[in-house]
């Protein structure tokens, strides 16, 4: 199998996320500073992933490639020297000023969008009395990993692989159909692993690819929960093959 024949990967997610949400993430993952965003470093690390995706084949919108022109634009106006001295400071604004007044906004919105979705049910349809107040503080459960997560996770393993096999005669060609069987037949009797654990530490670049187009499939056929005990923690996979059709489970793959 090779990236030509491959059909784009079309990711479906229950909550949309665009090139905001994968800036956001790049903040977050590099503890950067939302209101004075290194430019040329997120520009670097946000092509980066980019091209992961591209390599993957996974279907990217538009959106993605504007931000990154976006981008490389806002790096071209930091790097112009500053103003002459007959040009008021006033007027000098910050070319990253409206990026960030964007991010702000959309993160806001995320975050009022968690809350929500967290509230129980019944509460968002129906007034009831409130229960009494536990003193005991809640444990954290675990909450669903986010697609740029899973990606810049792959990324890390996907670097320490040699790019190209030196004397090379045979190349082991696996469909991701069957990677997922592979997958299965190593899950079944694991009621959870952590996500490094389904990488072969010498797996070639082509297997490494196959394994996460894999998991992703995996997950959108919901025979797979891709968790995490807490936000930007280790990334955990809980197999749920009761859930589906094993014996016809490979009739669902998009991809071959």
């Amino acid at each position: 199998m090779n990236a030509e024949a491959r059909e784009p990967y079309k990711v479906d997610l229950e909550i949309f996320e665009g090139p905001l949400d994968l800036l956001l993430h790049l903040i977050k993952k590099n503890d950067l500073d939302i209101i004075n965003i290194p430019v040329a470093f997120v520009l670097e690390q946000y092509m980066a992933h980019i091209e992961l995706m591209e390599e993957l084949n996974i279907d990217l919108a538009g959106d993605f490639l504007l931000m990154a022109s976006e981008l490389a634009h806002i790096k071209s106006k930091l790097l112009l020297p500053d103003q002459g001295e007959g040009e008021e400071e006033e007027t000098q604004e910050d070319p990253r000023a409206e990026l960030i007044r964007r991010l702000l906004e959309y993160q806001r919105y995320k975050e009022a969008a968690g809350e929500l979705m967290q509230r129980p049910m019944l509460g968002r349809d129906v007034f009831t009395h409130a229960p009494p107040v536990d003193d005991a503080e809640p444990e954290e459960e675990p909450v669903e990993a986010d697609l740029f997560h899973l990606i810049s996770s792959f990324y890390e393993l996907l670097k320490k692989a040699p790019k190209t096999t030196v004397h090379e005669v045979l190349v082991e060609r696996i469909s991701v159909t069957e990677r997922i069987y592979e997958l299965m037949d190593f899950l079944r009797e694991k009621p959870m692993v952590q996500f490094h654990e389904l990488f072969e530490a010498e797996a070639t670049r082509e297997r490494l690819i196959v394994t996460f187009l894999a998991i992703l499939e995996m997950a959108r056929l919901k025979v797979l929960q891709v968790t995490q005990a807490e936000s930007r923690g280790p990334i955990y996979l809980v197999p749920v093959f009761e859930a589906v059709d094993v014996q016809n489970l490979g009739e669902q793959v998009t991809l071959q």
